[in-house]
């Protein structure tokens, strides 16, 4: 994942699309409906491909045009050599052999170039897909399971390419076949076409009664494997306190009833879909048999030659083979259509509100911030954050304390433009942060979390991420200066180390580490420390204590912590109780005051703990 970093890399929930807005929204493309919605957005991505799709049209046309020609020159042959014993019969099995050999190719063209169609079809939803969702907003992931959007990136659009491989050409072939079969048959004996199409309202309502079952199950079918995909996903993340808690069997339990919601879905959507095939070949025998019996009288009473029995015949099986061929690509492109509307889903949600048209980049920044009474409150709720005013001077550590839920962490969400105040604003070096790009805002601040996040990579490049273009030499100072070298000189493979995508292999205490080396590496302005102690060894949190002190030195940090000795350190804390500012000040002007945080300190920290970060 991190090799890729430097390679380059939408519908309304109802209506039409809407313009830009001055809050900066983006335009949206209307959501998939219903299926008609859904197939009108899929051939927008087709039609990007129009020069291929028209040579596939082409070779459609001229197969099926083959197609129809075999069987009326079989029919001739009879006619022509056998009844009526005319010469040249090898010249016109040699017509003959030709006409089919050309729909073999054809056939095999129009395949080809549907498979790079489709590919390519499927290959840019899937970057279009991805794209989106890291433009999206926090608060969108935090109300999914990431395991069922990993569905809808694969699953869901693997269904689509399946279908676009065979249904898109099969549907189109299909109809043209139909067309042709049906003015030919006429064109030879309007009454044994007549006779012919007695199966067809049979057919149809069959078909319709088939289809709208399976299209409903195909739908609950998409969605059961999201969510059996989604509690994978958290069960295997979460494996260390299942285990903890002795849960496999509760964990197994739920996967085995999830895993059954699929299976009675997936039984009865592929039972009934099944029902097509054995319903057309019941309906094409009984065809058969009135254009047999029939066209035999016709014959005995000169009406029709054997020949034309003989293309009748055949064409009889070519007109519900495509009618087979329909449904059962019907079933197909319902489970293409169920997995394209999950995708669209996503691609209908509202990206992250977009800067405004004159957000500004800042070259530099000092690393003044003032929070000047900034009021906040998530959609449809009371107010998180409530008229809260403070400032930090520039190299100034700010520390945040206060119970769960006082409103820290939504304090730096707002800094880092995860949200926007409701009202109030928040200044950095003199400039509202709404009227800031927010990649050049976070550009300039650095994250230390108290659960690091490692990708799937070597150590070198988890360090490297807080700044791509750094070299060796760079990424090797900033370990030493977080206290990290020792340890990963120690490894096999030093710096080239390769870890695993939650950093298994090495302790959490050297996990934080690397986060405070890549934090070093991207030489932020302003920093972000969320707990980075907690969970750590005495040892180890001396170490880590050391390194954030040299990351802290000369920039502005904002602290979310618990522990006394990195609250002590602070220049200012900042008190907060149910989303508004009880006190601050320094350490020992806090505890002169007798008030909230003296009580927090007497009372609470006889184990080195003052509150649990929200």
């Amino acid at each position: 994942m991190l090799r890729q970093l430097k390679e380059p890399f939408q519908y309304q929930r109802s209506g039409e699309a809407v313009e830009s807005t001055a809050a900066g929204k983006g335009k949206r493309k209307p959501r998939a409906q219903n299926m008609s919605q859904t197939l009108k957005q899929m051939w927008s991505y087709l039609i990007l491909y129009k020069g291929r799709l028209a040579a596939v049209i082409v070779m459609v046309i001229l197969s099926s045009a083959f197609s129809l020609l075999g069987p009326y020159m079989a029919g001739t042959a009879i006619d022509r050599f056998l009844m009526n014993r005319d010469s040249g019969i090898i010249v016109f099995l040699l017509l003959m052999a030709l006409v089919y050999a050309l729909h073999s190719i054809t056939m095999w063209l129009q395949s080809i170039w549907m498979i790079t169609i489709s590919q390519k079809t499927v290959y840019r939803m899937r970057v279009e897909l991805f794209d989106h969702l890291h433009r999206l907003p926090i608060p969108f992931f935090s109300k999914r399971q990431h395991g069922e959007l990993m569905s809808r990136v694969t699953n869901d659009i693997e269904n689509v390419s399946s279908s676009l491989n065979s249904s898109v050409i099969q549907v189109f072939s299909s109809i043209l076949l139909l067309v042709g079969t049906v003015s030919v048959m006429l064109s030879l004996s309007p009454l044994l076409t007549l006779l012919t199409f007695l199966v067809v309202p049979l057919m149809v309502l069959g078909m319709k009664w088939i289809t709208k079952q399976t299209g409903r199950l195909f739908k609950a079918q998409q969605r059961n494997l999201g969510d059996l995909n989604g509690y994978i996903e958290e069960t295997l993340s979460g494996q260390r306190i299942v285990k903890a808690f002795s849960q496999e069997k509760t964990v197994i339990s739920a996967f085995k009833e999830r895993n059954e919601r699929i299976r009675v879905s997936g039984f009865w959507a592929q039972t009934i879909s099944g029902f097509i095939p054995k319903l057309m070949n019941a309906l094409n025998n009984l065809s058969f048999t009135i254009i047999a019996g029939i066209g035999a009288i016709f014959v005995l009473n000169d009406q029709i030659t054997v020949g034309t029995i003989i293309i009748f015949v055949e064409y009889s099986r070519q007109f519900t083979r495509p009618l087979n061929d329909l449904a059962n690509q019907w079933n197909t492109l319902l489970s293409a259509v169920a997995g394209a509307e999950r995708v669209f889903d996503v691609l209908s949600e509202d990206e992250e509100r977009k800067d405004e048209g004159a957000a500004r980049e800042l070259a530099e920044v000092s690393g003044k911030v003032v929070f000047d009474k900034v009021t906040f409150a998530y959609e449809g709720r009371t107010a998180t954050i409530s008229e809260v005013s403070f400032e930090a001077t520039p190299g100034e550590t700010i520390a945040l304390v206060g119970p769960t839920g006082a409103g820290k962490t939504t304090l730096i969400q707002l800094l880092c433009r995860f949200y926007d105040p409701s009202s109030g604003s928040i200044m950095i070096d003199g400039h509202d942060t709404r009227t800031l790009k927010r990649e050049n805002l976070r550009s300039h601040m650095a994250f230390v979390l108290q659960d690091p996040f490692l990708f799937e990579g070597t150590i070198y490049e988890n360090i490297r991420y807080g700044k791509l273009d750094a070299t060796d030499l760079e990424v090797q100072q900033a370990a030493k200066l977080a206290n990290a070298h020792s340890f990963i000189s120690r490894l096999k493979d030093g710096y080239g180390t390769v870890l695993k995508s939650d950093g298994s292999g090495i302790s959490q205490g050297q996990k934080q580490l690397l986060a405070i080396a890549r934090a070093i590496l991207a030489d932020p302005s302003i920093l972000v420390l969320d707990e980075a102690t907690s969970s750590i060894d005495t040892v180890t949190e001396i170490k880590i204590q050391e390194a954030l002190q040299r990351l802290m030195k000369g920039r502005t940090s904002f602290v979310i912590a618990h522990r006394l000795n990195t609250i002590q350190q602070a220049d200012q804390i900042v008190v907060l109780r149910d989303g508004a500012i009880l006190e601050k000040g320094s350490h020992s002007q806090l505890l002169m005051q007798k008030g909230f945080y003296s009580s927090l300190v007497n009372g609470q920290l006889n184990n080195g703990m003052l509150s649990e970060s929200d």
